[in-house]
């Protein structure tokens, strides 16, 4: 990393529809990661996307027979919304693909003059098995690209591809859709694209952590990467993070199931306790949402209110240390939140076990790693 600086990508929702519980754990982890740079004194540059024109939104626009824009907006707001309350901090910059059209068009430009990409009647493609190194960061066997690119919005059938794992950059202008002037005609962006000109735009070639759900690996940030280390010949991020998937009722949430969680149904459980139930989990690792996680994450909140109406004695110092290295030990050991509260649960326990204790010291370290951890829990002398 550049010393002082980190730069962060984290790649943010597509506005067809309001915020679930799998959106909140991955950026409420990111939101712990930039505070935490920014308590040890880093200078942190954080970039979150909004991608206000994709197939899904289009898809849900139709659907309901609402204006596209309009569509994405109204619940861009609710997710920002949703973010204030769960008290994630604003990005620093919150861009929107449309924004950036011309750099979108630029970089397929530069990819087609390189080589790494061909246009076939006003669409333009990236030729992946043109690239190498297609596959380093999935790690995925090559039997199985085509088929999680196809469940994640990867047209094979479409017969202006030369291969159907090719992935589209350009797409030429549908009746109905929205497009823009481009050197191939009239058209619209492809996904992967979007993110490749707005990190490059706002960060540059390189950036320091890029991140985001467990899901977007293959093939979004694999696309990504083959798209700006070909332009680039430099690596696009230095580090990668992964949030993993919230499972509910013993299955990955999804629709199709029926068994999705909005940030909007937990509302009664307030915004400490719900914040509490995300990063009880590793950010890494899958996990279930469950009635006993909201009743451990309740307590945990009572528990840390109780240490702010706790009035500091005048007997012996609580010594505060240990708690401190072990709580700055779990974040520096790749962000684990759980791990982290564990400690500080200690911590507050240790605080009401004697009330004759001199605990100022004890109140201000759980204060300050509140604030790093992004609860609302203030505590008084």
């Amino acid at each position: 990393m550049r010393e002082h600086h980190v730069s962060v990508y984290v790649c943010g929702v597509t506005p067809y529809d309001i915020t679930h519980l799998g959106h909140a754990f991955t950026y409420t982890h990111f939101d712990v990661l930039v505070r935490y740079l920014r308590y040890l004194g880093y200078r942190v540059t954080y970039v979150q996307n909004l991608t206000d024109i994709d197939d899904d939104i289009l898809r849900k626009a139709k659907e309901l027979g609402h204006d596209w824009r309009a569509l994405g907006e109204k619940n861009g707001d609710r997710f920002l919304e949703d973010m204030r309350w769960l008290g994630n901090l604003q990005p620093d910059i919150y861009p929107r693909a449309t924004d950036v059209i011309p750099d979108i068009i630029n970089l397929a430009q530069d990819l087609l003059g390189k080589g790494w990409a061909y246009e076939n009647n006003g669409s333009v493609y990236f030729k992946v098995y043109s690239y190498k190194p297609f596959g380093q960061l999935s790690k995925l066997p090559e039997d199985q690209w085509l088929i999680i690119a196809n469940e994640r919005g990867n047209h094979p059938n479409d017969p202006n591809k030369r291969n159907p794992i090719d992935f589209v950059l350009w797409q030429s202008a549908k009746e109905g859709e929205p497009s823009w002037p481009s050197p191939w005609g009239m058209g619209r962006p492809g996904w992967h694209i979007e993110c490749s000109a707005m990190s490059m735009k706002f960060l540059g070639r390189t950036i320091d952590i890029k991140g985001g759900g467990g899901d977007l690996i293959f093939p979004h940030h694999e696309c990504s990467l083959a798209q700006c280390e070909c332009v680039t010949g430099e690596p696009l991020a230095r580090y990668w993070m992964h949030t993993g998937m919230v499972r509910y009722r013993g299955e990955k949430m999804s629709k199709s199931l029926g068994n999705m969680v909005f940030v909007k149904d937990l509302k009664e459980l307030g915004p400490n306790a719900t914040r509490l139930c995300l990063l009880n989990q590793r950010y890494g690792e899958s996990w279930e949402f469950d009635h006993e996680l909201k009743k451990r994450a309740t307590e945990q909140a009572a528990l840390f209110q109780a240490v702010w109406r706790r009035q500091s004695g005048h007997g012996s110092h609580l010594a505060t240390e240990v708690y401190e290295q072990h709580f700055h030990d779990a974040l520096a050991d790749n962000l684990d939140t759980s791990e982290a509260l564990r400690i500080m649960e200690h911590l507050a326990t240790d605080i009401l076990s004697d009330t004759s204790r001199d605990v100022a010291d004890a109140k201000g370290l759980l204060n300050r790693a509140c604030t790093i951890l992004g609860l609302e829990i203030r505590y008084g002398g």
